[in-house]
């Protein structure tokens, strides 16, 4: 079994023993089960997964970073909504106005652009997890 516990700067949204964990890294997605190597890294917008006594739940979260030590999953974001508490028509308007600042900043570089785009997957992550329900 693996701790799992999900913070942002308002909340614990999650403590719980888990089977196994799934967490959107930079690097791609990273599967985390019992006696995992220890690992800290960075996170971007995507879906955490977890199971649980066969069951499980999903997130939806915004970059931030995961830690993984000794038995425990440590993941640190800024956001982390479940299905139930996405606003469908708020993402869809974070969405909107993300591709519109990206179609008006035209030839900006990738990194002039990073927040822009990291809102866009993050709208677009939200709609994902919310149509899933």
């Amino acid at each position: 079994m693996l701790k799992l516990e999900i913070v942002t700067p308002e909340k614990r949204v999650l403590d719980a023993e888990v089977d196994s964990v799934t967490v959107p890294t930079v690097s791609g997605e990273a599967g985390i089960l019992p006696n995992h190597a220890s690992l800290v890294s960075a996170l971007k917008p995507g879906i955490l997964s977890y199971t649980q006594k066969g069951g499980g739940d999903k997130f939806a979260v915004s970059g931030g970073f995961v830690e993984v030590s000794g038995g425990t999953v440590s993941v640190l974001v800024d956001t982390a909504e479940s299905a139930d508490e996405i606003d469908v028509d708020a993402a869809k308007a974070a969405r909107e106005t993300a591709e519109k600042a990206l179609a008006a900043a035209g030839q900006a570089s990738v990194e002039e652009n990073e927040s822009t785009r990291e809102a866009l997957d993050h709208a677009q992550t939200r709609l994902q997890l919310a149509s899933s329900k």
